[in-house]
């Protein structure tokens, strides 16, 4: 793959200069995606206080769940069409996204009507659609060895961000308007950390032609073809469980104070499955420039499915193994993510390599309000074993397909040719 080897703004004195260079890019992209993502779950944080308070039925928060999921795919697949992620500075991107996203998720607090509220999710959905892609493009601008683990590092931070709400929500145990409040402002922040304190790579990739042609790349190239079925199974297992993981703790938990009347047991609990899942993002990037990305994605998506399976069939009274089965669970769910990414971006041909991504992105987004609204309904009718168990059809059918790249030669692309 042709690489640019110089970049506006960041000729370096020193390997040493530059070593710093991407270590502090690197720390704020990470920080700039825990907190531009913040807004993404923070319904699901307060959904008990949303149906008290504006009289939503758990169907009704579902849907403002998918709501985000489905506006996401909007958003991703509108940058992609018209190549936005590649003609667009991807720091721009990330902060007019950021910024739009903190907006609509502070009329969560006014607006009564569910109509309206599934619309303002579906928004803030699309908004997030120019934060987390172009993130991880502005990474790859910087990283060629070692872009596994940096890519993994913003997933963790993804994953934090994802699950703030549910440690605000601990923490402002009855004033769920401080959640969004909370949320939105980081978001903010967010924004303005990546445009104002990120420059561009070394190896970002110069302005693209506009082609939406390019996005079918993605499907005629074998090896992107793969790793797409891989992502995707991947992506129907792992945000239905960040979406109801939370429901299912507190089932579990009950209602049970941490500190006095504050920190609730069962919300800091499910932040805590979201910050393994952080920490162990990043090591899996470790593990897969070692031992290549496709064993790596295949060994997580084993492990993450076979958690799926029996967690909802562990009766109640066992509390302290669901927790650390839990943990568990949401360590490897979410830990081979980055690694698609990275596959992608070494797969994609340089110029068009934020449209690969953001279209990527998109498709799985689109898979996962699938499993969302299924989740539910399963758990209604069955309970949360069956309702879990479902999702374990992702791992199967994504490590089948990444086996499958292992053994072909496009896999000598990955992780500088361990596959």
């Amino acid at each position: 793959m042709s690489q640019t080897t110089s970049a506006p703004g960041t000729a370096f004195r020193s390997e040493q200069e530059e070593s710093r260079a991407r270590r502090r890019t690197l720390l704020i992209v990470s920080l700039a995606s825990l907190f531009g993502l913040s807004v993404w779950f923070s319904t699901n944080a307060i959904s008990t206080a949303l149906e008290a308070e504006k009289g939503l039925t758990e169907s009704d928060v579902a849907w403002l769940t998918i709501a985000v999921q489905l506006g996401f795919v909007f958003g991703t697949v509108a940058i992609a069409l018209t190549n936005l992620a590649d003609v667009l500075n991807s720091r721009t991107l990330f902060f007019i996204s950021a910024v739009g996203a903190g907006a609509l998720n502070l009329l969560v607090i006014p607006i009564d009507n569910l109509p309206l509220l599934i619309l303002i999710r579906f928004g803030t959905g699309a908004f997030l659609g120019g934060v987390y892609p172009p993130a991880m493009k502005v990474l790859a601008g910087w990283f060629t060895k070692g872009r596994g683990f940096a890519l993994g590092m913003m997933v963790g931070s993804l994953t934090l961000g994802s699950g703030s709400p549910h440690l605000l929500s601990s923490i402002f145990v009855d004033n769920w308007q401080a959640v969004i409040l909370g949320s939105s402002f980081l978001a903010f922040g967010g924004g303005a950390a990546m445009r104002v304190l990120v420059s561009d790579g070394p190896y970002e990739a110069p302005s693209a032609k506009f082609r939406p042609s390019s996005m079918l790349t993605l499907f005629t190239d074998r090896g992107m073809r793969l790793t797409l079925v891989g992502y995707l199974g991947h992506m129907w297992e792992l945000y239905a469980m960040w979406a109801w993981i939370g429901a299912f703790m507190a089932v579990v938990i009950g209602v049970r104070p941490l500190i006095g009347d504050s920190l609730d047991l069962a919300s800091a609990l499910t932040f805590l499955v979201f910050l393994v899942g952080a920490v162990a993002s990043p090591l899996a990037g470790i593990l897969a420039e070692r031992m290549g990305r496709t064993g790596v994605t295949s060994l997580l998506m084993v492990l993450s499915g076979g958690m799926a399976v029996f967690i909802g069939f562990l009766p109640v009274s066992l509390a302290p193994l669901i927790v650390i089965v839990a943990l568990v669970w949401g360590a490897t769910v979410i830990s081979d993510s980055a690694q698609f990414s990275t596959a992608i971006t070494e797969l994609a041909p340089d110029e068009y390599r934020g449209t690969m991504l953001t279209f990527q992105t998109g498709l799985g987004f689109l898979l996962t309000a699938g499993s969302i609204w299924l989740v539910p309904v399963l758990e209604d009718a069955a309970g949360w074993g069956v309702a879990f168990a479902i999702l374990a059809i992702g791992p199967v059918v994504g490590t089948l397909a990444m086996l499958r790249l292992r053994r072909l030669p496009e896999a000598k692309q990955l992780a500088g040719g361990r596959g």
